[in-house]
């Protein structure tokens, strides 16, 4: 019997051989949700999807936008906090 968590069909499953040459049924992770803007709560683009372990293995360049407040908010608010800063 699966564990509990497992018995809802929003887990992927897939059948993997064993080295003794059995076959069992593994079950896929499921990904994170999307990043959004932590100010007006937009979709963030250039910020990738995964679990830790994958994020882990990507270069630095590929993990969020290469600009100020990258990965945390998006371009639009990010200019406004520009435009903010720069008449104070």
């Amino acid at each position: 019997m699966p564990a509990n968590r497992f018995r809802s069909r929003s887990y992927k499953r897939t059948f993997k051989r064993t080295p003794g040459g059995k076959t069992v049924l593994r079950y896929k992770k499921k990904k994170p949700s999307k990043h959004v803007c932590g100010e007006c709560g937009k979709l963030l683009h250039g910020v990738p999807r995964g679990r830790p372990y994958e994020i882990k293995k990507l270069a630095k360049t590929k993990k969020r936008p290469n600009r100020p407040y990258g990965g945390y908010l998006c371009s639009e608010c990010t200019r406004k906090v520009f435009k903010q800063e720069a008449r104070s």
